[in-house]
């Protein structure tokens, strides 16, 4: 049966979801939620996620929601072609990745979201960019980015020397943010620059990207 994902491609969550269908060579639906339309908080909606969020991953009888929830779900199920990507077999490195997936949720996606929802959005919503909060934005993710750039100075990708979910868990944010006119701030950050690079290198992540700009 093919797995269904509600949502829009707007959402980032979306979009993480669905790099993860994608790494994971798996068969699945997009089903578009209209917010403009208010879709979001329908009763038929709410009957898949009580917050009115997106994105839900519907797989036979089984409803989810949160989409690093769904992330590991869709790389546990199949396992076989993404062993790697969560890590599975080792414990220590297991834990890297969790590591690694609590800064990008706490830390990274703090700093990077409210940039990327103020200059491209917001303004896709018919509202105005409040440049204060950009600017406010700017320190502290050039403060995590530190982080990032020392941690890579060490190793390829976050959790070790091979992609894996903590990784692909910071495509659709960054991917937007590159976007913006702040995307010349990588420069500042050679090895983040390179993660980048190699990431959207991937097969999975040329085919997001493809849909993206399709849709854009």
């Amino acid at each position: 049966m093919v797995m269904k994902v509600y949502g829009s491609l707007v959402s980032s969550n979306v979009v993480r979801v669905l790099v993860c269908l994608e790494e994971a060579g798996a068969e699945y639906e997009l089903v578009p939620i209209d917010f403009a339309a208010g879709e979001h908080k329908s009763p038929a909606h709410l009957a898949r996620n009580p917050f009115g969020q997106v994105p839900v991953l519907q797989d036979g009888d089984l409803i989810l929601f949160e989409s690093r929830a769904i992330s590991r779900y869709i790389l546990r199920k199949h396992k076989s072609t993404c062993v790697d990507l969560l890590k599975v077999v080792n414990l220590q490195e297991s834990a890297l990745v969790d590591q690694w997936l609590e800064v990008e949720a706490q830390k990274y996606d703090p700093a990077v979201s409210p940039i990327v929802f103020q200059l491209l959005v917001l303004p896709m919503l018919g509202g105005v960019c409040d440049q204060a909060v950009v600017d406010a934005a700017l320190p502290k993710l050039e403060k995590v980015l530190d982080v990032y750039e020392a941690r890579l100075s060490k190793s390829k990708y976050l959790a070790g020397d091979s992609v894996t979910l903590a990784d692909l868990s910071h495509v659709p944010l960054t991917y937007y943010f590159m976007g913006t006119p702040y995307a010349s701030i990588m420069e500042s950050y050679p090895n983040v620059k390179k993660w980048w690079e190699a990431l959207m290198a991937r097969p999975a992540m040329k085919k997001v990207a493809a849909t993206l700009s399709t849709s854009a």
